[in-house]
């Protein structure tokens, strides 16, 4: 079983903001696959957006914590304790501004380097041996915008065309994780 979270902040003020890229991955993933993910909810007991499902043989729970970013391991650990899944066996989609835009990075067991949801995760399951997509939305230009700022600004019509594109990527690196392991994604996606 993994689990599979998307890093974002709930609510309309933050849809379609660099840091809802998490948030956007995971329903390009729920969208390539739609009989593949049967249950979706809200719950408030796991404070999540929760979809589960299957990709081949493997049970797949996707998850959007509806905490802001700041609190999303407590959503991460409720739901990895209740279902037992291991700390490797999670999975976690985020922004991050120093990779560039449209690039993608699988890594396992790295620090939080400055991401307050990843740090989240990591205080929250007192480890980092979790799996991270790391979604670059570093900007081509040096922008003199503070990342706080940047990172909630709306994604632009070109933005948005990327983001599709590496969305797509990140649901074939993901499928290809499950099939091959992710040292194979690694090699294929890094």
């Amino acid at each position: 079983m993994k689990l599979i979270v998307g890093l974002g902040n709930p609510g309309k003020k933050y849809e379609s903001t660099w840091h809802n890229v998490g948030f956007i991955i995971i329903d390009h993933l729920k969208g390539s696959r739609p009989d593949d993910y049967l249950s979706c909810k809200k719950s408030t007991k796991f404070q999540a957006e929760i979809c589960d499902g299957e990709i081949g043989e493997e049970k797949i729970i996707l998850i959007k914590p509806q905490t802001f970013m700041n609190k999303s391991g407590v959503a991460v650990k409720a739901l990895a304790n209740f279902y037992k899944i291991d700390t490797a066996d999670i999975w976690v989609i985020h922004d991050d501004i120093d990779i560039t835009l449209g690039s993608i990075k699988i890594s396992q067991n790295s620090s939080a380097a400055g991401q307050k949801g990843v740090q989240s995760i990591i205080d929250e399951l007192g480890t980092q041996n979790f799996v991270r997509f790391r979604i670059g939305i570093k900007p081509d230009n040096e922008s003199k915008i503070p990342t706080e700022d940047y990172v909630l600004q709306k994604i632009g019509s070109e933005g948005k065309v990327v983001i599709d594109n590496i969305g797509k990527e990140v649901v074939s690196a993901i499928e290809l994780a499950l099939m091959n392991g992710i040292p194979a994604a690694m090699n294929e996606f890094n």
